[in-house]
């Protein structure tokens, strides 16, 4: 349904860190004009876990009304609690989100049948596309491949964002889904191996800053192009590693900011990024010849 270079969007806030929608709106704009595929909004990188439901519910209307139908829009709606998820999952669908991506339940590590009926029900009350998004190392939870595979069953859980890195499970899973179950990677380093190995795109970090060539390399590598891919994705290495030197997305708003794209300001707990790693993140945004 969705393939590509489909950035996870951040979220711009002012001073008095309330939702810069101009910026939103420029932001927006620029990523249709490079090129990118699809747009993840408030999502882990766009502050979900900051934003209160309204604010959630707003920019994802305000991101579905802006980019009015030119690339698809897959609002992020997933939490720990079921309910809630499902108040986030059918705002998504009554502003005309394409899809929905839901994070697994964090803090509370439900088992993987605990896993199974949180996706289950969230799907069944609500008739929009779902991607499910396994990210271990934020969540402490891990939604298996066996898991997948039972939850692929279901009619509207089109694809999963896997973020842990691990590359095995793209064939694992590939072998046991329909084929037009969807498989994006949410770890920018390894990208271009999971798209090679059968993957149909990334919900990349990196494509914030770079969204032409994270489009062109995953294009490339679509086409089975690996020669044209890895040399397009070369000068982003030291972005995909530095973009994380501190936790996302401290490193990509100091690097928006210092292109010029947005103002500085995270909500806490998360705070501006240390002077260490700025240095780092600039020689990289100059490495991949975006700054």
């Amino acid at each position: 349904m969705f393939k590509g270079s489909i950035v996870a969007l951040v979220t711009p806030m002012t001073e008095d860190e309330r939702v810069d929608y101009d910026a939103l709106a420029d932001l927006i704009e620029f990523h249709i004009e490079q090129g990118t595929d699809g747009i993840v909004t408030v999502g882990t990188t766009g502050e979900s876990a900051t934003l209160d439901h309204q604010e959630h519910c707003e920019v994802m209307r305000f991101t579905v009304e802006q980019v009015a139908r030119r690339i698809p829009v897959i609002a992020g709606t997933g939490s720990n609690s079921t309910r809630e998820a499902i108040e986030l999952t059918r705002c998504a669908k009554e502003i005309g989100a394409d899809a929905a991506l839901l994070v697994a339940p964090y803090y509370n590590k439900p088992t993987q049948e605990g896993l199974y009926q949180h996706y289950k029900t969230v799907a069944e009350v609500v008739a929009l596309p779902q991607i499910l998004y396994n990210v271990p190392g934020r969540t402490a939870c891990d939604i298996l491949p066996q898991t997948v595979v039972r939850l692929a069953q279901i009619d509207n859980i089109i694809g999963i964002k896997e973020a842990t890195g691990d590359l095995s499970r793209v064939p694992e899973i590939q072998r046991r889904v329909d084929s037009d179950f969807m498989l994006y990677t949410g770890d920018d380093a390894t990208a271009i191996d999971f798209i090679l190995k059968g993957g149909h795109g990334g919900i990349s970090v990196t494509a914030n800053v770079a969204p032409k060539a994270v489009h062109d390399a995953y294009a490339a590598a679509l086409a089975g192009d690996e020669q044209r891919a890895r040399q397009i994705d070369a000068p982003l290495a030291d972005l995909h590693a530095t973009l994380f030197c501190e936790s996302n997305p401290i490193p990509v708003k100091w690097a928006l900011q210092r292109m010029g794209k947005i103002g500085p300001t995270l909500r806490l707990p998360l705070t501006p990024l240390s002077e260490a790693c700025q240095g780092k993140v600039e020689a990289a945004l100059k490495t991949a010849g975006v700054l």
